[in-house]
């Protein structure tokens, strides 16, 4: 009797390995801050990559704010804050920095457009530069149009440089406090609900500025906006109560959650 030839199990292609990420510019470790005796955020362990956007979601009153303004330092800057734990910025603890020198490599951008009233739209720009000591007129011309293209301002104001920033209107002062966080070249940009004050339109607007800008800077916004987090952001961790309670990439928070909280959060079950 012949045998009979057996074939061989066809080969199973090799699973894909599963994307890296990015080296984390700043890390965030077992970071607490509050006021007097009580903690706004409690235990915060939490990477922020290279050349990403990451947004920080979570309901009003969770901690959101306070973790941004740790991680450029001016939480303490607030009376009666408190501050402990460790963040560091290219692997160096930002507490051994001057907070001057720290702030020209995280800068930031708060809730409501804070062009400085007595200066022109390029003074604005040009004003960290100025503080800083920079005074060569080529250097501070140049640095002015870079930021202002960058924050895709430039063709806008070219040639009313010299008028007050508050000629501007709101979206327009918005990319302009971006353009002047820009100008003293930041490693990080930091953003506190940059468009809860601007109008659909605005808001687009900075959106489509953002995701051109992670291309050299790396991001942190903070927002209530969901649907921005989901549209811009890479990562996303969402905070409830002091506590980070999930970070990961932003689809699989908003689409497959670990924690039963994301899930009632990003569903609209509470917020």
């Amino acid at each position: 009797m012949m045998s009979t030839l057996m074939k061989p199990a066809p080969l199973r292609p090799a699973a894909a390995p599963a994307p890296q990420a990015p080296p984390a510019v700043m890390e965030a470790r077992d970071l607490y801050a509050g006021y007097g005796q009580g903690d706004s955020i409690r235990a915060v362990n939490l990477p922020i990559y290279d050349r990403c956007i990451t947004a920080i979601i979570g309901p009003s009153g969770c901690g959101k704010s306070t973790f941004i303004r740790c991680l450029n330092r001016m939480h303490e800057s607030l009376p009666g804050a408190t501050c402990r734990g460790s963040i560091t910025l290219s692997g160096r603890d930002i507490f051994s920095l001057d907070p001057v020198v720290l702030r020209r490599q995280v800068g930031m951008v708060f809730q409501r457009p804070n062009p400085f009233p007595s200066m022109s739209i390029g003074q604005n720009v040009a004003a960290g530069l100025s503080l800083n000591g920079v005074r060569d007129k080529t250097v501070l011309a140049e640095a002015v149009e870079r930021s202002l293209r960058q924050a895709a301002l430039w063709d806008e104001v070219k040639d009313r440089l010299a008028r007050p920033a508050t000629s501007l209107s709101g979206g327009q002062q918005q990319r302009l406090c971006i353009a002047r966080a820009l100008a003293v070249e930041p490693k990080v940009l930091l953003l506190d609900e940059p468009c809860s004050a601007l109008d659909p339109i605005a808001t687009a607007r900075i959106e489509e500025l953002l995701l051109e800008l992670k291309k050299q800077v790396t991001i942190v916004i903070v927002t209530h906006n969901m649907q921005q987090a989901a549209r811009v952001s890479d990562r996303t961790a969402f905070m409830l109560l002091g506590d980070l309670v999930e970070f990961g990439p932003t689809d699989a928070i908003f689409t497959n959650p670990k924690d039963s909280r994301t899930q009632d959060y990003v569903t609209g079950r509470f917020g």
